[in-house]
């Protein structure tokens, strides 16, 4: 029988460079591109030692991920942080992401140590809060060893309130600051005299009516209030908006009838013009959602990511505690007027918990507007989500997107999968200038650096040999 091949229309399947593939395209060649990465780091042995485990590994996953899926957050409280953090002391400010010193702190999260070291009056100015700081009498620690979580910079001191949330499910405790607002605010490094003013009003006039309201309403629960809001055009990251007028219409009616008429005013206005009010809370209930992941036997579930301006850390189920760090990138992003890219610090925040949580990035297609930022479009908000469920290990049951027919959030990233595709989590975030003192200057996307995820696969493969 005559063989056609080579009469038929060359078709081609491109599983390499891109190049390979804009060359045959532009010689009208017919080609299909495969989404193909190689496997991020592994010899052959450690992976022949993946495949022999991995029964044990999917299923120590499937139970990892069933109790992120089961956890009740709900808001139950508020307090000072020396009196609701574990661990808290008046000499300790806690930061975002992975363990980091003051000599390694970048520009933003040195601006806000500066801030909260006037906030707490033990310096008057900024050169004797730079003194203080670099003199070994304060201590740094990150938020995530202390149950609590920040934004960006990430700052909590002794005399800032808190949010107080419970995962009722499983007995567990968060904790998060409340939200500025946007632009020169003490998280993006900022400590000008306003910046201080605002803090102290928040914890003189903010926090106590927030906290009368909290008690009387008894509860707010906060898994229910963001699978809403995600029905409403939300990521719960970078886009809080429906979030937070969600939370504005449940505290409104309790703070009016706990509150004196214009301290109520004052407080409903502040959180009115602040779209990001609910961020910290996003972050706070998925914070409580993913501790109880932690320490499932041959889970190579990653509970944590976080990043502090210099370093992205993670944390992996089996792996316990122990950080694994990798450089901080800077990311894409739409900058406001008069700045770029070279003005950008490096990613920061604890913020990409959200992500970790099945929201943030990986529900980005809920909100398509967020990927206007770096000149996107719908279509690639609903292929940045679809992405991540090659490397997650399940479906969320609650979190929800609408126009992909409602299909669960893919939650649960997996390092086994991250490190076998080389799909890296895609996290959507603001951006602060490098320098202290000046604030944000941009909002926009990145994906995790790569190292943390290799240094973390060696650490499990070990694991797996004992």
């Amino acid at each position: 029988m005559k063989n056609k091949l080579f009469e038929s229309r060359l078709k081609v399947v491109n599983a390499g460079l891109e190049a390979f593939a804009e060359a045959l395209e532009s010689n009208s060649v017919f080609t299909v591109r495969a989404i193909f990465s190689p496997p991020i780091c592994g010899d052959s042995w450690q992976w022949s030692l993946i495949n022999s485990k991995i029964g044990e590994i999917n299923r120590a996953n499937q139970k990892a991920a069933e109790r992120v899926l089961a956890a009740q957050p709900f808001l139950t409280s508020m307090g000072k942080a020396i009196d609701m953090v574990p661990g808290m002391r008046k000499n300790l400010i806690l930061h975002a992401g992975p363990p980091v010193t003051w000599d390694r702190m970048c520009g933003p999260m040195k601006g806000a140590v500066i801030g909260a070291l006037i906030y707490e009056k033990m310096a008057e100015t900024p050169a004797e809060a730079e003194k203080l700081a670099a003199g070994g009498r304060i201590k740094f620690e990150p938020c995530h060893d202390h149950c609590c979580v920040g934004p960006m910079a990430g700052i909590i001191s002794a005399s800032m309130p808190v949010f107080a949330v419970k995962n009722k499910k499983f007995g567990n405790w968060s904790y998060a600051t409340m939200n500025e607002g946007l632009g020169k605010v003490l998280r993006y490094g900022a400590y000008s005299k306003d910046v201080i003013e605002r803090l102290k009003w928040m914890e003189n006039v903010l926090y106590p009516v927030l906290h009368r309201a909290i008690k009387a309403l008894g509860e707010i629960d906060l898994k229910a209030m963001t699978a809403q809001a995600l029905h409403m055009g939300d990521e719960v990251h970078n886009r809080n908006r429906a979030g937070t007028s969600l939370l504005y219409r449940t505290l409104a009616p309790a703070i009016i009838k706990t509150s004196n008429p214009a301290e109520a005013c004052d407080c409903l206005e502040f959180i009115n013009r602040n779209d990001h009010f609910y961020l910290n809370l996003s972050m706070a209930m998925s914070k409580a959602s993913l501790d109880p992941a932690a320490g499932v036997k041959n889970s190579s579930l990653v509970y944590i990511m976080a990043r502090n301006g210099t370093d992205f850390g993670i944390k992996v189920s089996a792996l316990g505690s122990k950080w694994f760090t990798g450089p901080a990138l800077i990311p894409d992003a739409l900058f406001f007027a008069g700045y770029s890219k070279k003005d950008a610090a490096p990613d920061i925040g604890d913020s990409a918990i959200t992500e970790t949580n099945g929201l943030g990035g990986f529900a980005i297609a809920a909100a398509p507007a967020i990927v206007q930022f770096v000149g996107g479009s719908a279509g690639d908000s609903f292929n940045y989500t679809k992405k991540m469920y090659s490397i997650t290990c399940a479906e969320n049951n609650v979190y929800k997107i609408p126009a992909m027919d409602f299909k669960g959030t893919p939650t649960g990233i997996d390092l086994i999968k991250v490190a076998k595709t080389g799909i890296m989590p895609f996290i959507d975030t603001g951006v602060a200038h490098k320098d202290p003192g000046v604030g944000q200057v941009g909002a926009g996307v990145v994906a995790a650096p790569k190292e943390p995820f290799q240094e973390a696969f060696k650490a499990f493969v070990n694991l797996l040999k004992r």
